[in-house]
């Protein structure tokens, strides 16, 4: 057998497990898989640097199938090459408690480097590794230890181009240069709804080559030398990240259905399968048939990976011995573990100090970890003197050696997206920074990073209509309620400064997911914690931060810049003999994670009365209120005004929260 007849037995080898899988499930998307076989045979075996027996080796390659709908050609080469991905499995493709399914989900099947299925987040993803690989590189590469080299390869698709999001990324990639992004365009020219024509006609390599990418080709996707040797070009490159625009055939090999929308989203059908394996020379049966040179080719991946991770190890070895204490760091960082003693550099606000904002107290926390955890890198769209979140001892990614600030531009989506494929890749702890209302604009990588259970964190400033002048349109009301919505995201939101360390504490600690910190922008005064519980109670997510001798009349609870109105409001009620708790309740999240113990001991259910105070919509507030509470919420938008005229015209106020706590009691 010829070399390219093997070729094409290969990548026959991967369509048809693809197309059986999708007949069998009765569902999935067989057109993708069949039409970018031959582009994913020529990377996985001719260039993908990467060992199916330790997908975790930190030096690998990272491969992204941004069109996750294609899941199944994902799902073969992870078969194929010797990943612990089984025949059987291939077969439960999109069944329950299978690990393969409909889109590929990290930490789910071994190989899947990222989430992926809504469409441009991928893209996204890749970009935000090659940030993170490049890095990592700049911190522990030497002349004598290359420790951080490799490549983030993506197949994309129109569908993914054709999203914002990846045009921000894509922007962001070619302005920073990014050389280590190698993604090939899957360009078929069919969606779901048919020819492309009609919804993206546009040049897509000149876009490209505006943002600063090196555009290759179109080239013949079907034609293994031609894709072999655009990779090889774009491997060379090293100033520009890379797009190489490869002609396909969606449904390649199907008499019937190749080049329509009916092979996107829908199985063939047995017929046209029949059809389509006869066109194809391969035999009708077995189903799942796997030839044994075909196998022989692909399973090469675990020699070649096992030689490459020995030979890293070999310099790790050496790089541990001539540069002990930065290979510590090293390993470190990529374990995701945090450094002996880091608590220690987080500052504790003195009430003397005045009032300050938490978002000013998050930046004076963020530059004080700093000095102990070189791991945060991360910044802003564009807001980042608004943020405070620029680490002053560091320089700009990019354009200053080592820089840890990113400087995502006006790009919410995209920085989200990047944020998490930074995560998803290891070695350093991103983190993003924009005002509340805006992560409606980010919300699906926040959505994935919980999915995904990414050590994200997320900083929202200007958090409520507390941020005045700007409006109803930079006034936050729902976005509180959305992000608590989300499975996985713990939604911080504190009520001074020393609570803001503290969450900023549990952020960090918190590996197995994301978390929000929401920050006002008006200042607050620093709570007196001599005659208030510790800012540390706020790891269990509520606490009693002010209590009365005996059992309360009525309970307060609020969050935030609100906290202070039920303090106010607790000092006026007991003038006039009425005892109220406080419970500050900075994360609904962690309050449910704790006991039902300490649940009834923060909200005792033989308390009915109980009041929130929250400056965002009611929605979720039922559930801590009960049905003899109330809540003082903000179920409408904000007006532009100066701040405090806002909160006192729209009713949070002392006055006002007294009010309706007497009306509580009078029911």
């Amino acid at each position: 057998m010829s070399t390219s007849e093997l070729d094409q037995l290969c990548i026959n080898t991967i369509r048809f497990l693809a197309v059986d899988a999708v007949q069998k499930a009765n569902s999935g998307h067989p057109g993708m898989p069949m039409g970018a076989a031959t582009m994913a045979y020529t990377l996985w075996t001719r260039h993908l640097k990467h060992n199916p027996r330790n997908p975790k080796w930190p030096d690998r390659d990272r491969f992204i199938l941004s069109g996750g709908h294609g899941s199944m050609l994902l799902y073969a080469l992870l078969h194929l090459t010797g990943y612990d991905v089984s025949l059987d499995e291939i077969k439960r493709f999109r069944q329950w408690g299978s690990i393969t399914p409909g889109h590929p989900e990290y930490g789910l099947t071994p190989g899947v480097e990222v989430t992926t299925g809504p469409l441009g987040q991928g893209f996204a993803n890749g970009v935000g590794m090659a940030i993170a690989e490049r890095f990592l590189a700049e911190r522990f590469n030497t002349p004598r230890h290359l420790m951080v080299d490799h490549y983030i390869y993506a197949i994309v698709t129109d569908g993914d181009l054709e999203e914002g999001v990846a045009s921000e990324a894509a922007s962001y990639a070619g302005t920073q240069r990014l050389g280590k992004l190698i993604y090939l365009y899957d360009d078929n020219g069919i969606s779901i709804e048919g020819d492309t024509d009609t919804t993206f006609n546009e040049d897509v390599g000149a876009r490209f080559r505006a943002y600063g990418w090196q555009v290759i080709g179109p080239i013949d996707g079907n034609d293994v030398e031609a894709i072999d040797e655009a990779i090889w070009e774009a491997r060379r490159d090293l100033d520009h990240p890379s797009l190489i625009i490869c002609r396909t055939i969606i449904g390649y090999g199907s008499p019937n259905k190749a080049n329509t929308g009916s092979a996107h989203g829908e199985p063939l059908g047995k017929d046209e399968v029949r059809l389509t394996k006869e066109n194809l020379g391969w035999p009708l049966e077995p189903e799942f048939y796997i030839p044994d040179e075909a196998l022989q080719v692909f399973r090469q991946a675990i020699d070649r990976g096992m030689a490459w991770e020995a030979e890293w190890q070999g310099r790790l070895k050496s790089f541990q011995s001539d540069s002990v204490e930065k290979a510590v760091e090293f390993e470190r960082m990529l374990s995701g573990d945090l450094p002996d003693g880091w608590v220690l550099a987080l500052p504790v606000f003195d009430p003397a100090e005045g009032g300050i904002a938490t978002r000013a107290a998050s930046g004076k926390v963020l530059n004080s970890l700093f000095e102990l955890l070189p791991d945060l890198v991360g910044g802003s769209a564009d807001l980042a003197p608004s943020t405070n979140t620029w680490i002053k001892a560091s320089g700009r990614f990019g354009w200053d050696a080592g820089g840890h600030n990113l400087q995502f531009g006006v790009r919410e989506h995209a920085m989200g997206a990047m944020a998490l494929g930074m995560a998803h890749h290891g070695g350093v702890i991103p983190y993003t920074a924009t005002f509340l209302v805006f992560s409606d604009y980010m919300r699906p990588p926040i959505r994935l990073a919980a999915l995904s259970h990414q050590r994200v964190i997320f900083i929202f400033t200007h958090d409520s209509i507390g941020l005045g002048e700007d409006g109803p349109t930079h006034q936050p009301v729902e976005q509180l309620a959305a992000l608590r919505a989300i499975p996985g995201l713990w939604v911080i939101r504190p009520a001074d400064a020393n609570e803001t360390a503290e969450a900023w504490r549990q952020a960090l600690m918190h590996r197995d997911g994301p978390t929000a910190l929401v920050l006002s922008r008006q200042k607050l005064p620093i709570l007196d914690r001599k005659r208030l519980a510790p800012a540390s109670e706020l790891a269990k997510g509520a606490y009693v931060l002010l209590d009365t001798t005996g059992k309360p009349d009525l309970i307060l609870i609020g969050t935030g810049s609100e906290v202070h109105l039920a303090l106010g409001a607790a000092d006026a009620l007991a003038q006039e003999g009425i005892k109220a708790r406080v419970v500050s309740m900075p994360c609904w999240e962690l309050f449910e994670m704790q006991s039902q113990a300490y649940r009834d001991s923060v909200l005792p259910p033989d308390v009915p009365a109980r009041l929130a105070i929250e400056a965002g919509v009611t929605l979720g507030w039922h559930k801590y209120v009960g049905e003899h509470g109330g809540i003082l919420g903000l179920d409408r938008f904000g007006a532009s005004a100066p701040g405090d005229v806002v909160f006192r015209e729209l009713g949070f106020s002392v006055e006002n929260v007294v009010s309706r706590a007497k009306a509580l009691l009078d029911k």
